[in-house]
């Protein structure tokens, strides 16, 4: 039935008793269980790519596919499946996703080669989208008054927690099973969640909701595609290669075109072009990607250090991240009480000047260093990124009018997605690139001759340890240390181009974040810049903060003291 639809008075109060007996708590669980599998999804893989390379000896590139393959499914299709479930009806787009997202998961897990496991990847990414762009407005239609801000409580700190321990359980998993159970564990947990679904919980639908843009979702899916493709293969093909530069021409024409038609839709456009008229917005979502390139990416190479070079197991570097993500789940857990106190662009500015401050400090490391050398850096990524996300997510809905929120949402969501990609696949590259440079530059490489190159490419994807045993006994030490010696060389070299994003995501925080910005409705427990509340005159709080909550919750948005 449509919530929609007007109801007798039976029927209301029927509806209420099912609802008091338990109905949408099922509902609230059903939401709870697949946002922690989709996220957690993000996290957990990080832990075991070095037994993935193993398995299908796979390359630096293919690597990072595996990764990008996941979060460009969720950047193509979120703002899309919003807008589909309005119109074919939110349950049933949501248990479809499900199916999509654990169908993909068996693939992964019972993947025969690394392409297989890619294309599994961004298949789960897609199911994955669906069920994180309509699970809030699940929780948000069974959901009243107080009632919906614990529910929303309960669904951030399930956020927070799969991301806070999304490194400990791939590791628990890889280590005690095999990489294949980190997917595979999605299986018989998300069978029973569906089956919740299909029993407890209730269907709607808007009834004037506008026709899906489907033009919209395959010229950006194809336009981002390319994007990625040519930078994972740039370093591979040479990046003035006639297909490198077809890839890049290619997507920035259908980005083109798709400006045009979502220009030529309007308002029944999935990207609304006239959101980017207010300068908060675009500051917002220029932050958003800044911070997700710098941070997912560095995370990426950080856990690759740890397992490469330090030669902890999938278990001990899950456990080493935990500075990092509890620092994180702690912070969110502040700013988003900070959010109502402290200017918003102060928050964001401070929050990616930390996670610059932080990638500074991946300098103290060393090939032979301890990982306590990582402290530092970890505890400023950490908290810097926990400070930073739930500012992000408030102020993203915060600048439109309310009936603008879900997709106001879903925009920031896609600059965060579309971020990742990025970011694992540019500064992969330079990576990839500068690892390789100095290791043929080294003695030890130059003793290699012509197999240089092939030796450094192995051990910017890891695999210097196999490299070495496999090359004359003679040589082996020095092979060894000129290994070592790259691999931390490049990454560092790296985190200082990944600070510096940040530093300027900081810069444009500070710059393009303006109170005044902001809709109406959102300005009264919002602090200007001089940290005043406009509603502390003797307003109650009536309808600004809840009118806004009412149209965040309905549309998908995280609130604002979610970690993520």
């Amino acid at each position: 039935m449509s919530d929609r639809t007007t109801r007798t008075p039976q029927q209301a109060a029927g509806h209420a008793a099912a609802a008091e007996s338990g109905g949408r708590g099922w509902t609230l669980a059903v939401v709870c269980v697949a946002t922690f599998m989709l996220l957690l999804d993000l996290t957990v893989v990080n832990v075991a790519l070095p037994d993935i390379r193993q398995a299908f000896d796979a390359s630096f590139t293919s690597l990072q596919w595996v990764l990008d393959a996941y979060a460009l499914g969720l950047a193509a299709v979120l703002l899309t499946a919003g807008s589909l479930a309005d119109r074919l009806g939110r349950k049933r787009v949501f248990n479809f996703g499900f199916v999509v997202f654990l169908v993909a998961s068996l693939a992964c897990g019972l993947a025969n080669d690394v392409v297989v496991l890619s294309v599994a990847r961004g298949i789960q990414g897609l199911g994955g989208a669906v069920l994180f762009a309509i699970g809030p407005a699940l929780i948000g239609q069974e959901y009243r008054g107080k009632d919906r801000g614990t529910a929303f409580g309960v669904f951030g700190g399930v956020v927070g927690l799969s991301i806070a321990f999304g490194p400990l359980i791939g590791g628990a998993l890889t280590d005690g099973l095999s990489w294949r159970w980190i997917f595979l564990v999605n299986v018989p947990v998300g069978l029973l969640a569906l089956a919740v679904s299909l029993l407890r919980m209730r269907e709607s639908r808007e009834e004037s909701a506008p026709a899906v843009d489907w033009w919209g979702l395959v010229l950006f899916s194809g336009a981002l595609t390319l994007l990625v493709l040519g930078l994972l293969r740039g370093e591979a093909d040479g990046w003035s290669s006639a297909p490198i530069v077809a890839m890049f021409t290619g997507s920035a024409l259908l980005l083109a075109v798709f400006g045009v038609v979502e220009r030529r839709l309007g308002e029944r456009a999935m990207l609304q072009l006239s959101l980017f008229r207010n300068v908060t917005f675009n500051g917002v979502s220029m932050v958003t990607l800044l911070c997700a390139a710098a941070t997912m990416s560095a995370i990426f190479l950080l856990v690759s250090y740890v397992q490469n070079v330090l030669a902890f197991s999938p278990w001990e570097t899950g456990l080493r991240f935990l500075p990092l993500t509890l620092t994180l789940f702690v912070a969110a857990a502040v700013a988003g009480s900070l959010t109502t106190r402290v200017p918003q662009r102060l928050l964001m500015g401070a929050s990616l000047t930390l996670i610059a401050i932080g990638l500074v400090l991946v300098s103290l490391t060393g090939p032979d260093t301890t990982w306590t050398a990582l402290l530092p850096s970890m505890l400023g990524i950490g908290l810097g990124m926990g400070l930073f996300n739930p500012p992000r997510a408030s102020l993203s809905i915060a600048v439109v009018e309310p009936s603008k929120a879900g997709m106001a949402s879903g925009i920031s969501e896609t600059f965060q997605q579309v971020g990742v990609a990025i970011g694992i696949a540019g500064f992969g590259a330079v990576f990839q690139s500068r690892v390789t440079d100095l290791f043929t530059a080294s003695e030890a490489g130059r003793q290699l001759g012509p197999a240089a190159h092939e030796f450094g490419e192995a051990v910017a994807a890891g695999g210097g340890a196999e490299a070495v045993s496999r090359a004359p006994r003679e040589l082996a030490p020095a092979l060894d240390a000129a290994a070592r010696t790259a691999f931390v060389d490049g990454l560092t070299d790296v985190m200082l181009v990944c600070a510096a994003v940040a530093a300027i995501g900081a810069v444009v925080g500070f710059a393009f974040i303006r109170n005044r910005d902001l809709h109406e409705s959102a300005r009264m427990d919002t602090p200007d810049d001089d940290g005043r509340l406009a509603g502390t005159s003797g307003v109650k709080d009536t309808g600004g903060a809840d009118v806004t909550a009412g149209h965040t919750t309905n549309h998908g948005q995280v609130p604002a003291g979610g970690a993520r």
